[in-house]
């Protein structure tokens, strides 16, 4: 089943920024070939669904092999089954109307 997931993976303890974590995680999701777009918040996520959350599982691994003792994430995951649609697609549904 294709997923779209928004991830919001936050580090906690150890040093203040979390870009170095963050960075890692979009290599995860660049080797496992899945499309993604980071933001400002997090980062959106598309592919099959194990493969997404076995992308999400590999990251939490990472960050805490880098040192950090818990890791907290959100996730927003949507799923349809009456067509395919990308992240692309949703983006220029709306920017269509404006």
């Amino acid at each position: 089943m294709k997923v779209h997931v928004d991830l919001c993976l936050i580090p906690m303890g150890g040093d203040v920024s979390v870009s170095s974590e963050i960075a890692v995680c979009q290599q995860i999701f660049k080797a496992a070939g899945l499309s993604h777009q980071l933001h400002a918040f997090g980062t959106n996520i598309e592919g099959e669904w194990d493969e997404v959350m076995a992308a999400v599982k590999a990251c939490h691994q990472q960050v805490h092999q880098m040192g950090r003792a818990r890791v907290t994430s959100t996730l927003k995951v949507g799923t349809r089954t009456d067509r395919e649609q990308s992240l692309e697609d949703k983006v220029e549904s709306v920017t269509a109307r404006l």
